[in-house]
């Protein structure tokens, strides 16, 4: 599930203060390389016990990765379900408990970014 109309998509941090964004707003920066980085947020689905993983994908539109004072732009925010062994599912529909913690941690991190 792909969600449009956060407010996060184009917003500019640099890499030292969208990190620690990212952490107080529930995300870990997990995949990364030069150019991309993937913030994460795990959200767990109490009734069914699935697994659900709100993504945040950036790009660096100032320096690599490995500086601090690298500047990322937010591309995209989507939300897939955990499938065995690994992987994401984004086609099945998401349960309305999970897209509001969904929608809290977008909301939030967009307010960090936006200070």
């Amino acid at each position: 599930m792909i969600f449009e109309n956060t407010g996060l998509v184009g917003l500019k941090s640099d890499l030292h203060y969208l990190d620690e964004s990212a952490t107080k707003a529930g995300f870990i920066r997990w995949q990364w390389e030069y150019y991309r980085a993937t913030y994460d947020s795990k959200i767990e689905d109490e009734q069914s016990g699935d697994e659900y993983f709100l993504r945040v994908n950036t790009r660096a539109v100032e320096g690599k990765l490995e500086k601090p004072e690298t500047v990322l732009s937010i591309e995209a925010v989507y939300l897939g379900r955990a499938t065995f062994p690994h992987g994401l599912e984004y086609e099945s529909p998401v349960p309305k408990p999970v897209l509001d913690v969904a929608a809290k941690r977008i909301l939030e991190l967009k307010q960090l970014l936006e200070a």
